[in-house]
């Protein structure tokens, strides 16, 4: 990991770490997008590095434009407030989901249950919306290089990890 100070402030890898709305995103050579829901994400308590979960069968288009390019973008939403994070890398570790990301995955549709609740969406739609097979999921970790706060309102889009930028609105 690197020796600099995250990014991030501990009020936003508390927001992420709390089990928000996660969406993936990569581009090809060319830019054209690609973007999958995550089934999961962890983010480590310095927040140097992320992990996100993804459905390989779903994610094909996305996996292949991470493995060409390496850059990826990653949207944490909290449905009960609309604060909004995005992260950016340039570069990927891909692997296969180990046992030891089951309790991660578990504790993430926990919270995503609850949030989606405050917001009138039953468990079973969420269950449905994060259901996936565990030899199916694959583990995207990258350390964030650049980070955005995309909440609506006047501070969207201000970049974050400078002294002006430290936290949700």
């Amino acid at each position: 990991m690197p020796s600099s100070p995250s990014l991030l402030s501990p009020d936003w890898i508390a927001m992420v770490a709390g089990g928000v709305s996660t969406i993936v995103c990569s581009c090809d050579a060319t830019l054209r997008p690609s973007l999958m829901r995550a089934v999961g994400s962890t983010i480590t308590p310095d927040g140097r590095a992320v992990t996100v979960f993804v459905a390989r069968r779903q994610s094909r288009k996305l996996l292949q434009d991470l493995s060409t390019t390496g850059r990826i973008a990653v949207v944490f939403s909290q449905p009960s407030s609309h604060r909004t994070l995005q992260v950016k890398a340039n570069r990927v570790q891909v692997r296969p989901m180990e046992a030891a990301d089951q309790p991660l995955l578990d504790r993430y549709l926990l919270a995503m249950e609850q949030e989606l609740i405050a917001v009138g969406v039953e468990p079973p739609l969420t269950r449905a919306m994060l259901a996936y097979t565990p030899d199916d999921v694959v583990a995207i970790r990258f350390v964030p290089a650049d980070a955005f706060d995309q909440t609506p309102g006047t501070r969207a889009g201000a970049r974050l990890g400078t002294q002006s930028a430290g936290g949700p609105a």
